[in-house]
């Protein structure tokens, strides 16, 4: 009987995954050893990305925190054991000088799609996520999320627990306000099949690093898993889309940290889950990809919400689909655009409002992480190949 859960569960999975193959067969890749170039909407672009060290444990759906030393944490995260898809407990700190990964720890939990929030004090906090018990790997019940918090110590490299949130959630949102404080909103209880597609929450709460506590704010208009969050110039943070129990949503809301409340703002020109939303230079917010069906395809469209207007419009479209991926801005105001199904990488120009080759990745990659470094460089790491959500990534590779 376990032999025949666990196939039925491998079918479910590839199948989400060829479904998400489709969406992105438009790009047209060429390498030739070392030297790479592709091709993606006519133009060409040299290669850009360079191997670094492997992590100490593969892992997809992680977390990874630049630290005040230049340091990244990874946490947690899935991988797959013993037959068996779950959360990991383990982290492991990057260095950029050493170019290696080294152990940094254990979590009180295993945990995936779980958020880690750089206080202000340097250290990190670390919300819920899903985590299957290893004794029910076998069974069809989706993974259960966990409430538990901690907070990682970056001075006595070490974690140390801190007060539970109200409820169990993974696929949520934690973003830091501008007095400190985090605004932990939306996730579900379940992961839905890893498309987070389930029954989202309206509830939000407010960590208060000081006492390690969470206290209840505002309830969102909308129930919301898989979103983004997005801290705003004037202070407010903006939500966006996510996933419904009848599929991705394209509404969105602000929430205003001096009242404690959630109010309607515009909606996107696209339902969109498993997106990205970046903050510009100029103040306005870059929305990219994401699922738009409840087939999970991904998307090549982008849209930017302007806070003066509180309206979203269309901008340029990337030249391949996507969703799981991500979306890092850099020095220079521009954003790099990596992975969700796809080897080939872009670049937003807020200028000329528009995307353009930016080199190719080792390997394509979803549901994986990329930092800025304190150098400029962005690493990215692990996530899962395409057609393959099986057996996460232990790679990482550095942009230039």
């Amino acid at each position: 009987m376990k032999t025949l859960r666990w196939a039925v569960l491998s079918v479910m999975v590839l199948s989400t995954l060829a479904a998400y193959s489709q969406s992105i067969s438009n790009e047209s890749i060429f390498a030739t050893g070392a030297n790479r170039t592709f091709s993606i909407a006519g133009g060409t672009s040299a290669a850009t990305f360079t191997p670094t060290g492997d992590t100490v444990d593969p892992r997809a759906f992680h977390s990874a925190t630049l630290l005040t030393n230049g340091q990244i944490l990874v946490a947690g995260g899935w991988v797959y054991k013993a037959y068996c898809l779950a959360g990991v407990a383990s982290a492991e700190l990057y260095s950029p000088a050493a170019g290696s990964f080294s152990s940094a720890g254990t979590m009180s939990a295993p945990r995936y799609a779980q958020t880690a929030t750089r206080l202000a004090n340097g250290d990190v906090l670390v919300t819920g996520g899903f985590t299957y018990d290893r004794h029910a790997c076998f069974n069809m019940e989706n993974s259960p999320a966990v409430k538990s918090a901690e907070v990682y110590d970056h001075v006595h490299r070490a974690f140390k627990q801190t007060g539970a949130m109200s409820e169990a959630r993974g696929g949520h949102t934690a973003t830091l306000l501008a007095d400190g404080r985090v605004l932990i909103a939306g996730g579900g209880k379940d992961d839905g099949g890893r498309s987070w597609l389930g029954e989202g929450s309206v509830e939000a709460q407010v960590y208060y690093p000081a006492a390690g506590t969470f206290i209840a704010t505002g309830k969102m208009t909308a129930a919301r898993v898989g979103h983004t969050a997005t801290r705003l110039s004037d202070g407010k943070v903006l939500i966006t889309g996510g996933w419904a129990s009848a599929g991705p949503i394209a509404t969105a809301e602000l929430y205003d940290p001096s009242t404690g409340a959630f109010s309607p703002t515009g909606t996107m020109t696209s339902a969109r889950g498993s997106h990205t939303a970046t903050l510009l230079h100029n103040g306005k917010v870059l929305i990219t990809g994401g699922a738009f069906d409840l087939n999970g395809l991904g998307s090549h469209t982008s849209e930017i919400y302007d806070p003066n207007t509180g309206l979203f419009a269309a901008t340029g479209n990337m030249g391949v689909a996507r969703k799981w991926h991500t979306a890092t801005l850099l020095p220079n105001g521009k954003v790099l655009v990596v992975g969700g199904g796809s080897r080939a990488a872009e670049l937003y120009d807020p200028a000329t409002r528009s995307f353009s080759p930016s080199g190719v990745t080792e390997v394509s990659r979803s549901a994986h992480s990329a930092t800025l470094l304190q150098n400029g460089r962005v690493i990215v790491i692990g996530g899962f190949k395409r057609g393959d959500a099986i057996a996460p990534l232990a790679t990482a590779e550095l942009y230039q």
